[in-house]
């Protein structure tokens, strides 16, 4: 099989809507790109956040929980997702944070100066400078992540030899891998492993992995079958198709498909402007739309 080139998406779990999206749009300056349901659970939003060209490799999307249940973070997740800047322009960040009263604190987590921090539902955070210099001081895309492994050996084995990911460096906490993409994102399995985590508002639900075809994906569906994993049917998500797995670490893992993206059902310049419903859904607009809370669009 052809190695893993790059992260698709990631998907958390936060709290109130709106929150969630003035946080990511007027704090992060990311933009709001998709506003649909959860497909399996259509009475929770599923809200898309991306760069401006909402370029493969950017997409961060979340299910906003209002029941108010606080996740546990813990082995079986991803932890702490990292974003990627411009070279040189670390230092405006950390300005604006301070402006924005955002706690912060610098480690080097990715290898290099990270800076670490939590959105307003006590998701973990990061922010690290790419190699390239540029004059966008925003957020490029995603650096990484951190992954919460209940087996750090099965799941470095699955990472290097199924997924292709590169082993850069183990060292004092940490194992750190690398996509084979131009990307280069940037993978962390932290040591020891923690106490089991549980869902729920500030945890991640699962990473996915960019797949270019549909073609491709069988192939990986397959794989995972004959090496004794648990994998899904293709599941259709209207942007993009889907099988879902769980590595030996416990942490949930999709594989979704580059195609046909977001703009199959929106203007690009308009995306993220109105309520998308999948087909099956449809029918049930008006009560979609009257029990979703309102966003501040």
């Amino acid at each position: 099989m052809e190695a893993i080139r790059r992260i698709h998406h990631i998907t958390a779990i936060v709290g109130d809507s709106n929150e969630n999206l003035r946080f990511y749009r007027d704090v992060l300056g990311l933009r709001l790109v998709k506003q649909t349901v959860n497909f399996d659970d259509p009475g929770v939003y599923h809200l898309y956040f991306s760069n401006d060209d909402v370029t493969p490799g950017t997409v961060i999307t979340f299910f906003p929980w209002t029941n108010g249940r606080v996740g546990r973070k813990g082995s079986g997740q991803v932890g702490r997702i990292a974003f990627r800047i411009a070279a040189g322009s670390m230092e405006r960040w950390k300005t604006h944070f301070s402006g924005q009263d955002i706690e912060f604190s610098m480690t080097e987590r990715f290898g290099r100066e990270t800076l670490e921090f939590q959105d307003v539902h006590g998701l973990d955070l990061a922010i690290v400078e790419g190699e390239q210099a540029s004059t966008d001081d925003g957020i490029l895309g995603f650096h990484g992540a951190v992954l919460l492994s209940s087996n750090p050996e099965g799941t470095r084995h699955f990472l290097t030899r199924k997924l292709g990911l590169k082993l850069l460096d183990i060292g004092s906490g940490i194992e750190h891998f690398e996509t084979v993409g131009e990307e280069r994102h940037h993978i962390i399995i932290a040591l020891p492993p923690l106490p089991k985590g549980r869902w729920g508002t500030g945890t991640v639900h699962h990473i996915a992995w960019s797949i270019p075809t549909e073609a491709v994906q069988r192939d990986w569906q397959s794989q995972l079958l004959a090496d004794g994993a648990g994998v899904t049917e293709v599941k259709d998500r209207n942007y993009f198709k889907s099988i879902y797995t769980t590595e030996p670490g416990s942490v949930v893992m999709e594989f979704a498909t580059d195609g046909p993206g977001f703009d199959v059902d929106e203007e690009k310049s308009k995306l993220g402007t109105e309520l998308k419903l999948p087909e099956q859904y449809e029918h049930l607009r008006p009560e979609y739309e009257k029990s979703l809370p309102e966003l501040d669009i």
